[in-house]
């Protein structure tokens, strides 16, 4: 199984039931780090993210894991909370951030605006299926759908 496809079968499994214990998934991240290949799943919730929470979805988590059986690696499954760069999947995530600096990586480049992968900027609009983002003067309208990976850039006060 390819490491997308690890991803989203962690999500169908995984969404709804965090979703039941008063949690949001903001990201799961499937991917190769120096310990090795690690699950990490970044949690939410109103008033932020404790350590315990995290301990408690990831006791939680665990067993349902073992049970499904689909990573064939070994795995570290770590449950985080999303921290100061806040990774942003959903159009409600990003209209969370509306008018903040965010960084956006996507999985393969617009044609429209030379193939660029890379975006840093102010979010400018956020719909359904696109997001506007502000560099340099200019905006670029995005395709969530097309989006691997972004952020919110924090900035210090």
């Amino acid at each position: 199984m390819k490491t997308k496809e690890i991803i989203e079968k962690s999500y169908n499994i995984l969404e709804k039931f965090i979703e039941s214990l008063g949690y949001e998934v903001l990201l799961i991240e499937f991917q190769k780090e120096q310990i090795g290949w690690v699950l990490r799943v970044y949690i939410d919730k109103d008033g932020g993210v404790t350590i315990d929470d995290c301990a408690k979805v990831s006791e939680l988590i665990s067993p349902i894991l073992d049970v499904e059986d689909y990573i064939q690696s070994s795995y570290n499954l770590e449950v985080s909370s999303p921290g100061l760069n806040r990774p942003l999947r959903k159009k409600e995530h990003f209209e969370k951030v509306l008018g903040e600096k965010v960084k956006i990586v996507l999985e393969e480049g617009i044609e429209e605006y030379d193939n660029r992968k890379n975006y840093k900027g102010k979010l400018k609009e956020v719909s359904e299926q696109d997001v506007v983002i502000e560099i340099d003067k200019k905006n670029y309208k995005i395709p969530i759908k097309k989006i691997k990976k972004a952020n919110l850039i924090y900035k210090f006060k």
